[in-house]
């Protein structure tokens, strides 16, 4: 199992910037690529950067490339995404998830920090 907690999210105006952190606790982390996604109020959840388990590669969502940067300390355990130019459409609930080697799908999710952007 592994333990996923968010934080860092926040009301913020229109331009600013975020810097969320996800804490991972139980088995090691420096296994599992990690991943963090949306959600939108009324809307689905949607990937929004993935980052590998050394953090060599990284990938993004298009409304994210050029304003989001992922990035991990495996000594820390905690991977964190930083945001900038923020915008009204990036609203909602951030959630960060844990890929472990193998698995076609992300098998751990924490419970969401919410960001807010006011225009």
């Amino acid at each position: 199992q592994v333990q996923l907690v968010e934080s860092g999210g926040g009301l913020v105006q229109a331009g600013h910037s975020l810097r969320l952190s996800c804490a991972a606790s139980g088995r090691t982390f420096s296994s599992y690529a990690m991943g963090w996604f949306r959600q939108a109020p009324g809307q689905e959840r949607e990937f929004v950067a993935r980052i590998s388990t050394s953090g060599g590669r990284t990938y993004y969502a298009d409304s994210a490339k050029g304003r989001f940067t992922i990035s991990r300390d495996n000594a820390k355990s905690t991977v964190y995404l930083q945001m900038n130019a923020l915008n009204s459409e990036d609203t909602g609930v951030y959630y960060c998830a844990a890929q472990g080697g193998g698995s076609a799908t992300y098998d751990f999710w924490g419970q969401g920090t919410q960001v807010t952007v006011s225009s």
